[in-house]
């Protein structure tokens, strides 16, 4: 499965994607990239709880945005682990009903949490409430096991309307504030209006597109990675 609707999703990321023949992709890396750190200090294990976004979609493993991240933070000196658990096709009911189940799974238990969940909600034109309560319920359940989350904002696409607009682009800052979650405002905004690092289905990111959204988001993430000497929060 994949996220739903292309024609919604086409509004919402690439109208300018009608090109038959995209224009070549640049190289992912410069040739005067900065050396790599050494990787330091406890292992750090994250959590990306997610859609195809995250699974990976049309893609090799080792592409997938968990998988590149990883790579991302470790090449600034963080020893991150990151367990992907995105799944193609989930809507924020999917991943609520499976988060206890994989955060049991996870021994020892995740230092941090990545969310990235509402995206099929949207195409589907699912309720924005219904959205928001999920939502919700899977940050109060991390911050009841005492798991800091960096929350993957998504926006709706103008063919929804304004009112389903102004209700769903509201609910990730509004979480976001409620838990104290770090918050990725738009986790598609590094492949917007860009045909040439979206796949030919229009929805998902290729190889490049992932590392364009990498590099748009580590700050936040490397920032909301626990320091390994820190106290850790209670499980």
């Amino acid at each position: 499965m994949k996220l739903y609707v292309p024609a919604l999703a086409g509004a919402l990321l690439l109208a300018a994607c009608g090109k038959s023949e995209p224009p070549p992709t640049p190289p992912s890396e410069s040739a005067e990239a900065p050396p790599e750190i050494p990787v330091m200090g406890r292992e750090m294990r994250i959590l990306a709880l997610g859609d195809s976004l995250f699974a990976g979609y049309g893609l090799k493993s080792d592409q997938s945005y968990p998988a590149r991240l990883e790579a991302a933070l470790r090449a600034r000196g963080i020893n991150a682990r990151i367990a992907n658990a995105g799944v193609s096709g989930n809507t924020t009911a999917d991943g609520l009903a499976r988060l206890a189940f994989t955060l049991d799974n996870q021994k020892p238990p995740p230092d941090l949490a990545l969310i990235e969940l509402g995206a099929n909600d949207m195409l589907r034109a699912l309720p924005p409430e219904q959205a928001r309560a999920n939502l919700d319920a899977i940050l109060a359940e991390l911050g009841r096991r005492g798991i800091p989350v960096v929350l993957m904002g998504m926006l709706a696409p103008p063919n929804l309307g304004a009112e389903y607009r102004r209700a769903f682009d509201a609910i990730y800052p509004a979480l976001a504030k409620k838990h104290g979650a770090v918050l990725v405002p738009f986790f598609l905004q590094a492949v917007m209006d860009r045909p040439d690092l979206v796949q030919e289905d229009r929805l998902h990111p290729t190889e490049h597109g992932i590392d364009a959204i990498v590099a748009a988001t580590i700050d936040e993430v490397a920032a909301a990675v626990p320091k390994p000497t820190a106290p850790l929060p209670p499980r």
